[in-house]
């Protein structure tokens, strides 16, 4: 699926995953391919960005935690929609 991540600074993001884990207002969930279309408010947490190959650019590097297979964008809000295999987040 596709994942799109826009802050007030610009796009962070942009890129083919397998999954992400977001911190929903109501608890944290994870969203995989065909997943139903959502959109959910966000709050302060960790978004978790798994798959293979992920290529964040340099100039954003900074603002990613790295684990295996995995890039971690901590946020203080935000909102997510997923419909079509395309996710869009806005964060802050």
């Amino acid at each position: 699926m596709k994942l799109d991540i826009v802050t007030p600074e610009g796009a962070l993001f942009s890129g083919e995953i397998e999954a992400i884990v977001v911190p929903g207002v109501n608890g944290t969930f994870e969203m995989l391919n065909n997943h139903a279309p959502i959109v959910a408010i966000l709050t302060e947490g960790n978004v978790r960005i798994k798959g293979q190959n992920l290529v964040v650019a340099d100039e954003v590097a900074n603002k990613f935690k790295y684990e295996q297979n995995e890039i971690i964008l901590p946020i203080h809000s935000g909102t997510v929609e997923m419909k079509n295999n395309q996710v869009i987040l806005l964060a802050e």
